[in-house]
């Protein structure tokens, strides 16, 4: 695994130069943000030596680099899923490059569904903690321990200070924030209302497919977390439970230009 990661680095360092403030990992829906950045450098995942090539739709597969928010930043145009078939080591790989790479910061995005009943579709929220539900841990195996210890914690695994940076730059733009925990589990179907019911009592707010691994690898690395959630369907009556992936990334079209002000505003006053 150290060997892989060295030699995604090496490439990647013959084509980026210097260091990166922050990384952004965009989920579906979420790609659009790119138009707002200003990029130096775009690499197919397919060029990079040992990464995983997306298979949804929605999800581009390309590594940006450039200037976002005043500060420069990689961004992951698409992710890995582990109900494509990859084993967690590789659906985390790209963050342990990130990582090697000397990002210290991770801003992850994802489309949700509202657990919460009142959340509704197109509301944006802050993630404050997670659930994994995952049959798989990313930290499974021989630990890394050039990355971190065996058994890292999790508390604060989403940063409080980003926390309250979101706050305040949401309330300048005009945006309204909810935040809650995210409970993360394999997929690909989507949630039964019986499952619904069930996220709720174990203390869920959103359900999704993704962001947990990472999360948990970004921490092990000692990086900085913060994460953020668009709802695209809800519990809060029968007909808004229905979805499609579709319709997730209709509403992450929807919501991105909010997303894309608000991720400015807070990676420029981190």
């Amino acid at each position: 695994m150290l060997r892989k990661i060295e030699e995604s680095v090496n490439y990647l360092r013959t084509l980026l130069n210097g260091e990166y403030d922050a990384a952004i990992i965009l989920g579906s829906g979420l790609g659009g943000l790119v138009n707002a950045m200003d990029v130096e450098c775009k690499i197919p995942y397919s060029e990079i030596p040992n990464f995983p090539l997306s298979t949804v739709k929605g999800h581009s597969g390309n590594l940006l680099a450039g200037t976002f928010g005043g500060k420069r930043v990689l961004v992951m145009q698409g992710r890995f899923h582990f109900y494509e078939g990859y084993p967690m080591q590789q659906v985390t790989f790209p963050v342990r490059v990130l990582a090697k790479m000397g990002v210290k910061t991770l801003f992850v995005s994802n489309a949700a569904g509202g657990v919460n009943k009142g959340y509704f579709v197109g509301d944006m929220m802050v993630i404050t903690d997670h659930i994994n539900l995952f049959p798989e841990h990313p930290l499974r195996g021989k630990n890394l321990d050039e990355f971190g210890e065996r058994f890292p914690t999790m508390v604060d695994a989403y940063s409080p200070r980003l926390r309250l940076i979101a706050t305040e730059q949401a309330a300048k733009l005009g945006y309204t924030l909810r935040y809650g925990v995210y409970a993360g589990l394999q997929g690909p179907s989507y949630e039964t209302p019986a499952e619904y019911h069930w996220l709720r009592v174990i203390g869920a707010d959103a359900v999704g497919m993704s962001t947990v691994p990472e999360i948990i690898v970004a921490r092990h690395s000692g990086i900085e977390c913060f994460g953020i959630s668009v709802i695209t369907n809800s519990t809060a009556s029968p007909k808004l439970i229905r979805t499609d992936h579709a319709e997730v990334q209709n509403v992450g079209d929807e919501v991105q230009p909010k997303m894309t002000a608000l991720i400015k505003a807070i990676i420029s006053n981190m």
